[in-house]
């Protein structure tokens, strides 16, 4: 911050006479280009009062009080001006006057003292509200952000209230040309920053939502899902590995149930329950939204869980990095051309499994657990598309019969 000065000055406000044929005097202070006036509370005689002196005259016992008055509030400012120039704290002509009248000035926060704040409450809250995987990610955005923060403005940290629509642009393009991120990961990444300027408002750290503006960029992308031939061609393999033949069962049994990595190795008999209609349910909580997740339990699932059943865990246990590390060897075996990951057997549940054996979108919502059904008719519209264009092409087979 430049070395800037305060202007104080006292003016009369010669329209406002009272019965006594007094005015007011108003005080201005200065700073920075804005001006904040406020009623000093003292009344004066207008012909009394000189403006390019700033005193009263002529000498008197009532003009010599009024002088001392006015000498005592322009003191006054002064400190509340140097205290918060000593604090080295970012504030304008509002914050001068608060101080003066002796309330507190929030100092201002910067992007990364928010982000520590945040980050510190999430970690003590991992496996109640979050998982291990979550804070892991808002960890990442930090350091992102500081990266960003050294590369485009050589500096470690930056205001609250210096961040705007252009910070968030340029956020965005870096994140692109220097860390070469897809931008469906851009955009998770923007949002997490966005979770912390919510929490900076929250607290009154900044009053602005720099995000106000700010529209993430459209992803399109195609889901990437297991045909039912597929599906059958990985369901027979018969593999002679011992792990492959555990990780494709795992693969499978989510493919008919949807259930994300993190609920799959958590999954215990205490969630396998039998509901109103005499067949067994899957009953619990997805960690991501806390909606209740309740699945009915396909044949194929079923008997992926009685291969097990002697097993002192529901299923296998793996680590996700491995699981996705043997689900790609396995789709090399089989010759299946595709990413696998196991976020592809969610998406075959929705498709293949679900959508394109009719099973209406919101129901196929309600079983994935998604907090609303836009998501899931964002992520499904092509694949619904897809399924109309085929049934229109049997509907039309049938009428040329006609």
């Amino acid at each position: 911050m430049k070395n800037q000065s305060i202007k104080i000055l006292f003016l009369i406000s010669a329209t406002r006479i009272n019965k006594k044929g007094l005015v007011p005097l108003i005080c201005r202070i200065t700073y920075i280009g804005k001006r904040r006036s406020f009623a000093s509370g003292i009344f004066i005689n207008p012909c009394n009062w000189h403006s390019s002196l700033q005193i009263a005259k002529p000498p008197g016992n009532e003009n010599n009080l009024i002088n001392t008055q006015l000498s005592l509030i322009k003191q006054e400012i002064n400190q509340a001006f140097l205290f918060l120039k000593v604090q080295k704290m970012q504030f304008d002509v509002d914050d001068i006057y608060l101080k003066y009248k002796g309330v507190d000035v929030k100092p201002s926060k910067t992007l990364m003292e928010v982000f520590t704040i945040h980050n510190a409450k999430m970690n003590l809250l991992i496996g109640i509200e979050y998982t291990k995987s979550t804070y892991s990610k808002f960890i990442e955005a930090k350091q992102h952000t500081e990266d960003f923060l050294f590369y485009h403005y050589k500096k470690k940290n930056v205001l609250l209230e210096n961040i705007n629509l252009k910070f968030l642009d340029d956020f965005d393009f870096y994140l692109k040309t220097q860390k070469g991120f897809k931008q469906i990961t851009i955009n998770k990444s923007i949002q997490r920053v966005r979770k912390i300027i919510k929490l900076a408002i929250a607290e009154g750290f900044i009053v602005t939502d720099p995000f106000l503006l700010y529209k993430p960029k459209k992803v399109f992308n195609n889901v990437i899902y297991l045909t039912t031939e597929e599906l059958l061609g990985l369901e027979n393999y018969n593999f002679s590995q011992p792990r492959l033949d555990q990780v494709r069962d795992l693969f499978i049994f989510c493919c008919y149930t949807g259930l994300p990595y993190q609920e799959m190795a958590t999954l215990t008999k205490k969630n396998i329950i039998k509901k109103f209609d005499d067949k067994l349910w899957i009953d619990m909580f997805r960690m991501k939204t806390k909606k209740q997740l309740t699945i009915p339990l396909l044949p194929k699932a079923i008997s992926i869980l009685e291969k097990y059943q002697n097993n002192k865990n529901i299923l296998p246990l793996i680590s996700n990095q491995k699981f996705n590390s043997y689900i790609k060897e396995i789709a090399e075996i089989i010759g299946i051309e595709k990413n696998l990951t196991h976020h592809i057997a969610r998406k075959t549940f929705a498709t293949t499994v679900l959508l394109y054996n009719d099973v209406p979108m919101e129901i196929v919502s309600e079983l994935l657990g998604h907090s609303k059904i836009s998501t899931t008719q964002e992520h499904y519209a092509k694949v619904v598309q897809k399924k109309v264009s085929q049934e229109m092409s049997k509907l039309s087979q049938k009428l040329k019969v006609i």
